[in-house]
């Protein structure tokens, strides 16, 4: 099998909008720009995405990591993970965040990647969000 992950580009933003409807259409232009999209095919096939921001304008946070039904549970967001997590820690960042309601299974997913429970909230009276937290392995140890 012939994967391919990469940073979405302007072509891509119709096929992202057609599988997304989380952000407003405005705001897609500024994540591909951004490069805060990345994207995976399998034999030329679409089946995921990632998107993250900037919590505190300094820390790399995963808004979203989804896989099309057929590809889950596969290892595809094991390998989607591990590649941001490269690019963050080559742009310089040494630490990382996402978060997972606590009814979603995505909690354990997280976990087993090595990512640390640091709290969570109740956003709009929703399940409680639970925010998770991880060190880059090029990441500084501090005290």
């Amino acid at each position: 099998m012939m994967t391919e992950i990469r940073y979405a580009t302007m072509a891509d933003k119709a096929l992202l909008h057609s599988k997304d409807s989380h952000i407003q259409e405005n705001i897609w232009e500024d994540s591909i720009r951004n490069r805060h999209e990345i994207i995976m095919f399998v034999d030329g096939a679409f089946v995921g995405w990632l998107r993250y921001n900037l919590f505190w304008d300094e820390i790399p946070f995963m808004n979203m990591l989804y896989f099309l039904e057929a590809y889950r549970g596969k290892g595809y967001g094991t390998q989607m993970v591990q590649f941001w997590e490269s690019e963050m820690a080559r742009l310089g960042y040494d630490k990382v965040m996402t978060s997972s309601q606590s009814h979603e299974c995505a909690q354990h997913f997280y976990r087993k990647l090595g990512y640390r429970d640091a709290g969570g909230f109740f956003p709009f009276c929703d399940d409680l969000e639970i925010i998770f937290t991880k060190r880059l392995k090029n990441a500084p140890v501090e005290p």
